[in-house]
């Protein structure tokens, strides 16, 4: 990412980090950041960033058994794009196991944390949040669906005491194993 800022922009690497840094702070991700202050076209943005060696990521089978479980719709929502989601799917050996899979050209390009985001992409999908659950890492994004009326898990190391936050595990597959 903060290749292609530098790049974009025409600054130095420092200056392109600190950018990356703070527009993901302030506007969720460095994308939106891009588009909002510099008019950047997201679809090179979006393929240069996610074009990343994903050897390292391992096949789950006990979380593929645990997802397939639940009840209901599955969907995967990124702030990355969906071939990319794809690609991290096929590699953790999930492939097949959601309903659907949305990133952020879903949403408009407006990204998680926005509630906008993920109105447009409940919209899309034809949920009802008040019947479903939200599993993220970043707390950020939790917020909007709790105040949409959905159940929040985060996942993450470390629990976060904070009242968008309904659940929080360290271990996802564990956790959806334990649900009935």
């Amino acid at each position: 990412m903060t290749d292609f800022v530098q790049r974009a922009l025409g600054v130095d690497r420092a200056e392109a980090d600190r950018l990356r840094a703070s527009y993901w702070a302030r506007y969720g991700t460095t994308l939106a950041g891009l588009m909002n202050e510099h008019g950047v076209d997201p679809g090179p943005y979006l393929y240069e960033v996610h074009e990343i060696d994903l050897s390292h990521l391992d096949p789950d089978p006990a979380l593929a058994a645990a997802i397939q479980r639940l009840p209901g719709r599955r969907i995967v929502y990124t702030n990355g794009s969906r071939p990319y989601a794809e690609r991290v799917l096929a590699a953790r050996g999930l492939t097949g196991i959601f309903d659907a899979v949305y990133g952020v050209e879903h949403a408009g390009f407006r990204p998680k944390p926005e509630q906008a985001a993920f109105e447009a992409v409940f919209a899309l999908d034809g949920l009802a949040p008040e019947e479903g659950a939200m599993f993220e890492d970043d707390i950020r994004n939790l917020a909007a669906p709790h105040a949409m009326g959905m159940r929040t898990v985060h996942v993450g190391p470390e629990p976060l005491p904070l009242p968008h936050i309904h659940h929080h595990t360290n271990d996802l597959a564990g956790f959806l194993s334990q649900l009935g």
